[in-house]
């Protein structure tokens, strides 16, 4: 090109080159809290498929955790325990909150201490973890947190009184700790629709049970396993880097279409 060529403007981009960045984060130390089964066991399977270490805090270990020497267990109960930075990496790339519970019953017949636990496991738990191991998130300089909620916190269901309701607290709790903790750590929410993990395997009992289930459902199909984990390994990843502050439905559309 000669000197005071014009370059034509479909050539030109309207933004300046940026460095190319490593998009697969290998190599780094994430904790995934309930990741003995579920959700958090596929989430601790993708991230050791990536070449990471996993630290898991969970009530028991699991036969499927025995044979990985890149997982260090904790045996915790995080309604109950005290949960202190000594069980931690000194630096943490991301933590993904898994615990649940999922006690349906009529608003009636739900007790004030059924609602006090599942505020304990869902939210309580949730803070002790990451107040723990704040100082080492903050080391990683690029660190993610991934806590759960439910599609029943936006849609009104029957029977979902308490779940609903800590959930509903750990929506708010991820945005505001998304604001107070940018731009050095991301924090995003998913909130799934039925899954076929063990917590739920009563709703997935029959095939009968199965078919009516996944009919209330746009896509005809309840989730996964792999629909959740995958979209916690992305949101935990750096592959999502610009995305902060979200609630996020994985939830075969129940949330928005009707």
């Amino acid at each position: 090109m000669k000197w005071g060529t014009i370059v034509p403007t479909a050539q030109r981009s309207p933004f300046p080159r940026q460095p190319t960045r490593q998009t697969t984060v290998n190599d780094l130390n994430y904790v995934v809290v309930g990741g003995s089964k579920g959700i958090g066991l596929g989430i601790v399977q993708r991230l050791l498929d990536s070449g990471n270490h996993v630290t898991v805090l969970s009530r028991a270990k699991g036969d499927a955790l025995d044979s990985h020497s890149d997982v260090t267990h904790h045996s915790v109960d995080v309604e109950t325990d005290e949960i202190t930075a000594a069980m931690l990496p000194d630096q943490i790339a991301g933590i993904a909150y898994c615990p649940g519970t999922l006690n349906l019953k009529s608003f009636r017949a739900t007790k004030p201490e059924t609602f006090r636990s599942d505020f304990e496991i869902n939210v309580v738990g949730c803070v002790k973890v990451i107040q723990a191991a704040l100082p080492a998130l903050k080391v990683s300089g690029h660190a993610s947190i991934v806590t759960f909620s439910t599609v029943a916190v936006t849609q009104g269901m029957m029977s979902h009184a308490s779940i609903a309701a800590s959930k509903g607290a750990i929506e708010g709790l991820s945005r505001s700790l998304a604001a107070e903790l940018a731009p050095k750590i991301r924090v995003n929410c998913i909130a799934p629709a039925l899954t076929d993990t063990p917590l739920a395997s009563r709703f997935f009992s029959s095939e009968e049970k199965v078919a009516a289930m996944a009919d209330k459902y746009a896509l005809k199909r309840t989730g996964t396993v792999d629909d959740i984990a995958d979209a916690a390994a992305f949101l935990l990843s750096q592959k999502s880097s610009w995305i902060t502050g979200q609630v996020i439905g994985v939830d075969g559309g129940m949330s928005s279409l009707r």
